[in-house]
């Protein structure tokens, strides 16, 4: 059995991948270090050392990798009050800075993830901006969302005039899509919305962070469907969205659902049993003498390709494709050949382009609107992208029905219902992970006099109302279902709510002056006003247990333990803990037939040291995995 204590840190990135390197490479590690020069050496000495080499840098690049890969101290607390469906549903709403937030889901959801999207700052001059703590990165995010005092409050905005306009917005994005990429799966995909401003620059980290060889595309999205005559010079009525795989070798893209538009465009000229066709030209640019040849058209007059194109097909395939009754001649047969192909082949759907109409998915006003009706006609967000926009990114992203789906700046939660929406359509289980800094708001706008404090609030409320709505439009289809069809299956339109908070386990941090009291004080390691919940989650972040696992409270003999995941791991932070406990935890593994189980006690929380030594070896003989102590 293993045995280990728990501190409130989450995972060392950097020692993570030193002790990759070490596996791979024993001899370049000594005393903990890498030796940069044997790396080199074992590597071929392929490095380039030359200074002058192409890359792409700024100041603070490399205080932003190291925030990145710096360990968080903070948790998610759980928030049951403000969450719906608590104890069933599989969808998170986190409340918190979203670099932390980043870390503390690396365990629980590394390589999980199939599609994020994200809507970061454009840096236009009004984004809501702070910056990143090296030293605390918790302490930091409390003061500035106003939960530790008003003195440290460092909400601003990024303006041009900043000699760090461009850097800021850099140190900002660098670290948080490095964490990002370490959740998506191998075949999972990021797409990120962004405009004039930082485009260059989006693409410039996105190609060092995720690999240029995985660059997907550029898509240009038409966000607005009337100029501004106000403008200066161009009125800008596009948007851009960024598109990177994982691993573009195994990323299947998803194809979208053909128009009317484009069925109506196949004809069946020649009464064909296979149904419609369109004719395609069959000819290629790419020059192959073998494919210069004439063809004998029905008419009789002979047909060569013109000049410096081929055909696309051998003489020995052209053969056969006209004996299947797959070239058309023209209605008199006396037409260039071309290729028909049928609607019959190609319902799995269209390949998608890189220019997006907003005919097709929406505009800013559509999105404002769909916000609107929901909130009684109140316009709380000046540009929330539309549902539609969200709902291609979805369908191309090739999720599944039962996918993850991230989103770390959002806002006015369009994502979350766009996978609601999307779900509800084809009877899928997708799961969202929304990720929002509480961003304060003003007091004096339309959303601060309706009540609403904070981005969060309004985020939150959206999922429920537009929750309520798909779940009332379901049963409303269900009921007009015809015999013989199925009905359309509920959807999780819950979410629980988690913010982030500093750990739960108190920091040794002594009064020298009053050290006794200090001592004492210890002794009970949680912060004061914590609950054992918080606790439970906490130990959850710590474990890589998904947050979104059942978490099941038992009574034995006046103690609570709290089974996670049907017993995967089980949680005790009771004091003067016996054997009993030791013993109905092995009964309970044998019960429910747990090949492996994780045992979580305080260190302190046992009668005596001799009770804490049987309780051990009852869960050694009971073959528990792990004894844990925090």
């Amino acid at each position: 059995m293993i045995e280990n204590n728990l501190n409130g840190q989450t995972t060392n990135i950097a020692e993570e991948n030193i002790q990759k390197l070490k596996a791979i490479f024993p001899e370049i590690i000594a005393e903990g270090k890498i030796d940069f020069d044997k790396l080199q050496q074992v590597l071929g000495n392929y490095i380039e050392t030359d200074n002058e080499r192409y890359n792409f840098g700024w100041n603070g690049k490399s205080r932003a990798l190291r925030l990145a890969q710096t360990p968080s101290t903070g948790t998610l607390r759980p928030c049951m009050e403000e969450s719906k469906d608590w104890d069933t549903t599989q969808n998170l709403y986190i409340e918190g800075d979203n670099l932390e937030v980043l870390k503390l889901l690396q365990k629980s959801y590394h390589n999980k993830v199939k599609m994020i999207y994200i809507d970061p700052p454009y840096n236009t001059g009004n984004d809501f901006v702070y910056p990143d703590d090296y030293k605390d990165s918790i302490e930091n995010y409390l003061k500035i969302t106003g939960q530790v005092d008003e003195e440290g409050k460092k909400v601003g905005t990024n303006n041009e005039s900043n000699g760090r306009y461009h850097t800021d917005w850099l140190n900002m994005m660098y670290p948080r899509l490095r964490l990002a990429r370490n959740l998506l799966k191998d075949d999972g995909v990021i797409f990120i919305s962004i405009d004039d401003n930082e485009v260059d620059n989006l693409k410039k980290i996105c190609n060092e962070v995720f690999g240029e060889e995985n660059f997907v595309g550029m898509v240009i999205w038409e966000r607005a469907f009337a100029p501004k005559n106000d403008a200066k010079y161009f009125s800008a009525s596009h948007d851009y969205i960024a598109v990177y795989a994982k691993n573009i070798s195994l990323f299947d893209i998803g194809k979208l659902k053909r128009s009317q538009e484009s069925i109506d465009r196949y004809k069946n000229y020649d009464n064909d049993t296979r149904g419609l066709w369109i004719s395609d030209n069959l000819t290629a640019k790419t020059y192959s003498e073998k494919y210069d040849y004439p063809i004998i058209v029905p008419s009789g007059r002979s047909v060569s390709p013109s000049h410096g194109s081929c055909w696309r097909v051998s003489k020995e395939k052209l053969f056969e494709l006209i004996s299947e009754n797959r070239i058309w001649f023209g209605e008199n047969g006396d037409n260039v050949p071309r290729l028909k192909r049928f609607l019959n082949d190609v319902q799995e759907g269209m390949t998608p382009t890189t220019l997006w109409n907003f005919k097709d998915v929406g505009h800013n006003q559509e999105g404002r609107q769909e916000l609107k009706k929901l909130f009684d006609d109140k316009g709380f967000f000046d540009g929330p992208k539309p549902i539609r926009l969200l709902s291609r990114i979805l369908t191309i992203a090739n999720t599944n029905k039962n996918s993850i789906i991230l989103d770390f700046f959002s806002g006015s939660a369009t994502t979350a219902h766009a996978v609601m929406q999307l779900s509800a359509e084809d009877g899928g289980n997708r799961k969202f992970i929304m990720v929002q800094l509480p961003e304060p708001i003003d007091e004096n706008s339309e959303a601060g006099k309706a009540g609403y404090k904070n981005i969060c609030e309004i985020g939150k409320e959206r999922i429920r109302r537009a929750g309520e709505k798909i779940k009332a439009e379901l049963a409303d289809s269900n009921r007009q279902i015809q015999l013989g069809e199925e009905s359309r299956q509920p959807v999780d339109i819950g979410f629980k709510v988690m913010k982030l908070d500093s750990s739960n386990i108190k920091k040794w941090n002594p009064d020298y002056e009053n050290f006794e009291n200090s001592l004492f004080d210890i002794i009970n390691n949680y912060v004061d006003g914590r609950t054992e919940l918080d606790m439970v989650y906490e130990i959850m972040i710590k474990y890589g247990l998904d947050l979104a696992y059942s978490v099941e409270q038992i009574d034995v003999n006046g103690k609570k333990i709290y089974s996670i995941a049907n017993g995967m791991l089980i949680v005790c932070l009771d004091d003067k803990i016996t054997t009993d406990i030791a013993k109905y935890i092995v009964g309970f593994k044998k019960e429910r037939g747990i090949d492996e189980m994780r045992v979580v006690f305080k260190d302190n929380g046992f009668k005596d040291d001799s009770n804490k030594t049987n309780v051990k070896e009852i869960l050694k003989c009971g073959e528990i995995k792990e004894f844990i102590t925090i």
